[in-house]
């Protein structure tokens, strides 16, 4: 098979498309989850534990797969991870207790591996200068949550919640069908170059810049993961809105920060991963601040009346600032495998799987610690307090590498022009002839 534009076309459709289906199966319990805790009657951190157990054996994996990928078929591989996860769907009508449902979950995680698979797969079908594009538009398969955040309650008022697992084991099924007759396999060239040793794969992540990276993927795609988990039943506790409103607020938001990361894609080729990177920070740093502010009362003593201040975020204004985050995260995820390419076009496979696997343990992380924050604070912003706190510390990193990189630049200026300066009064001293 030789290489064509419409090959990698071919590869980029079939690859988004076969990220979102494993996408709306990692992030199945966003949906089945609100239901468990009022049947089990589960603590917040019980909640955010459930939550988490996919998101979990997704993040353990994806490195282990990240190097399986450099010596194997993408493609191959992507096949059989799908299959892997038809047994565990047909099974969830018949689970009924707490420790069932981690089980499952963590079985349910296979999906999470689909992503570092996935870019394997696409890199060597793009020219650099189209990485970032590609890379957004693929990774816009982020919106196979909205899929379940719109396609399992539907199942579940039409049908029975007992439904949900054997129709997406369908769902998965056809799209194992499509990817093996469809999607174009690589050309013997691009398997060619899979023949490095391990230590070649291994060795960029002796370099602090692939944790670095690690650390911005931990906020800009685990607070994606953990937000998508977590917004259903905190719109449901703190504005008391209905479960068709929760999950249609929460689809908003993702749909909307899955979208855009294409976009984020050809920002991150156009203007630069860093200043894209560096932008989405602050954007969303200002965000999280009103966000984290708890409803207040305040009583002001006036000279001849007091003054009561009640201070709250209201649905409409915690929804728009919720946006605009999953916005900037959506060009920030974008932004950090542009970055990745750039620095280690090679190693895709074993830095971007490095790098994803951070990314998708703070879509585990974050969901415990936000229900273990407000069972201790017992506030309910709680959890966007301790988003700022990450945050804070992703920016003073980036910071700190800024300047670090800006002085290694002027000292390698001022050697330069010392040795341009020694070598023109060397020069000057040579005798006439």
């Amino acid at each position: 098979m030789q290489y064509t534009q419409q090959l990698a076309g071919r590869v980029l459709i079939f690859a988004s498309a076969m990220f979102a289906a494993n996408f709306s199966v990692w992030t199945l319990y966003a949906v089945l989850g609100v239901e468990v805790r009022e049947q089990l009657d589960l603590s917040a951190t019980e909640y955010g534990i459930l939550l988490a157990a996919p998101i979990l054996s997704g993040a353990l994996l994806r490195f282990p797969a990240g190097l399986l990928v450099e010596y194997f078929s993408a493609k191959k591989l992507i096949l059989l991870q799908m299959l892997l996860l038809l047994p565990v769907l047909l099974f969830l009508p018949y689970i009924e207790s707490y420790g069932e449902h981690l089980l499952a979950g963590l079985w349910l995680g296979i999906s999470g591996v689909s992503f570092v698979l996935g870019i394997r797969y696409i890199n060597p079908w793009f020219e650099r200068r189209q990485q970032g594009t590609a890379m957004g538009i693929f990774g816009a398969g982020n919106a196979g949550a909205a899929i379940t955040l719109a396609l399992a309650p539907a199942i579940q008022n039409w049908l029975g919640r007992e439904w949900i697992g054997p129709i997406y084991a369908v769902g998965i099924l056809l799209m194992v069908v499509l990817f093996e007759f469809c999607a174009p396999e690589e050309t013997r060239y691009m398997r060619s170059r899979n023949k490095a040793k391990i230590q070649h794969h291994l060795r960029p992540l002796m370099q602090i810049k692939v944790w670095r990276y690690g650390l911005y993927y931990y906020f800009v795609f685990g607070s994606f993961l953990a937000l998508l988990l977590w917004l259903p039943n905190y719109y449901l506790a703190v504005y008391e809105v209905s479960t068709q409103v929760a999950m249609a607020l929460t689809l908003l938001f993702v749909a909307l920060s899955s979208s855009l990361r294409a976009l984020g894609g050809w920002f991150a080729d156009r203007y630069g991963a860093r200043t894209v990177n560096w932008s989405v920070f602050w954007t969303c740093l200002v965000c999280l601040f009103f966000l984290s502010y708890p409803p207040t009362s305040m009583t002001i003593h006036g000279v001849e009346r007091d003054v009561h201040l009640n201070i709250e975020v209201g649905i409409e204004l915690f929804t728009l600032l919720l946006l605009v985050i999953g916005i900037a995260q959506g060009f920030g995820r974008a932004s950090v495998y542009k970055a990745l390419h750039d620095n280690f076009p090679a190693h895709m496979g074993s830095v971007g799987g490095t790098v994803a696997t951070i990314g998708a343990l703070g879509g585990f992380t974050l969901p415990v610690l936000f229900g273990i924050a407000q069972d201790l604070v017992g506030i309910h912003s709680a959890a966007f307090m301790l988003l700022y706190g990450v945050l804070a510390v992703c920016m003073l990193v980036m910071y700190l590498a800024i300047q670090r990189e800006q002085y290694q630049q002027r000292l390698a200026f001022a050697r330069q022009n010392n040795f341009l300066h020694e070598d023109a009064s060397n020069s000057a001293a040579l005798p006439d002839r």
